[in-house]
């Protein structure tokens, strides 16, 4: 059963799918072919109608009518005997598919589901012991500056998922945030704090609230908009409350921006001018899934 860990770290691998390329080319020397296109591919191994046979991402590398490599990145939480014995199927299915090199990577946030994993299986098959490619903790490099942030964004988030504990990582990640595009900025604190641990984002709320950067997670829409006191001593609750609004519709349209959805001027219009927290709450909860104006509206 997946989690909200789970599924954010799917996501990251999902939307970012060179990152695993990158993982097993710079960090376990894998010979990934490079400078090639990387897609999504399809993970339905399912071979009949009630067998559940579809691991969390499948990738593909080079063109689609000629396939170079294929990796199945795996997230694993916990240690567990069915789901290690299901890596060698997922890497038989596609390299079945693709009839090409195949490597099975898993993401395991806790050390000791990485060492788990990282053993080799005997299958039934004989001769055929399979081993997967595990990105554990101790893999992951630290964040040593906010370039190292910009330069790769990805790998840093993953960065604060595993090193997070160490309240410098996260400011290290946050500054390094500054130096990437505006558009893109937030979407990669999205990644981090989904990702993380709940004592590590106790950390990122902390920083964001002591922060005017405009950041997305559940904390800072709470909190959006507590920072812009304009010197008198408390404000009017009438001044506070349309800030609370008015920075809830900026982060729709940034969402919107960094998801890359057309948005039409009246209703880009609608959005700024709307005043009424329930339905800026509705599109933020919307927002986040939405692939089109439409999903955010209805």
């Amino acid at each position: 059963m997946s989690s909200p860990r789970h599924d954010a770290i799917n996501r990251l691998f999902r939307e970012r799918p060179e990152l695993a390329v990158e993982i097993l080319l710079e960090l376990m020397g894998i010979d990934v072919p490079p400078d090639m296109p990387v897609r999504l591919d399809s993970n339905d191994f399912n071979d009949r109608p009630s067998k559940d046979f579809q691991p969390d991402t499948v990738i593909a590398v080079g063109p689609p009518q000629k396939p170079a490599y294929g990796i199945v990145v795996e997230v694993q939480q916990e240690k567990s005997d069915s789901r290690r014995r299901q890596l060698p199927r997922y890497a038989a299915a596609l390299w079945l598919l693709l009839r090409c090199p195949v490597t099975v990577l898993c993401i395991c946030p806790d050390a000791d589901a990485a060492t788990w994993y990282a053993k080799p299986i005997r299958t039934e098959l004989p001769g055929f012991v399979f081993r997967a490619e595990v990105l554990g903790p101790r893999d992951v490099p630290a964040i040593d500056s906010p370039d190292d942030v910009a330069a790769r964004p990805e790998m840093a988030a993953l960065a604060v998922m595993v090193h997070g504990r160490d309240r410098l990582v996260v400011e290290t990640f946050m500054a390094g945030l500054e130096l990437v595009k505006p558009e893109h900025a937030p979407q990669y604190y999205e990644y981090a704090y989904g990702m993380a641990a709940p004592a590590v984002r106790r950390i990122l709320e902390e920083i964001v609230a002591s922060s005017t950067w405009p950041v997305y997670s559940p904390f800072a829409r709470e909190h959006y908009g507590r920072g812009k006191d304009d010197g008198r001593a408390e404000g009017k609750a009438e001044g506070k409350a349309e800030g609370k609004a008015e920075g809830k519709a900026e982060a729709v349209l940034k969402i919107l921006a960094v998801r890359e959805i057309e948005v039409p001027e009246d209703v880009r219009a609608r959005i700024s001018a709307c005043a009424d927290p329930r339905q800026l709450d509705t599109w933020l909860d919307r927002v986040v899934a939405a692939t089109s104006i439409t999903d955010l509206l209805e």
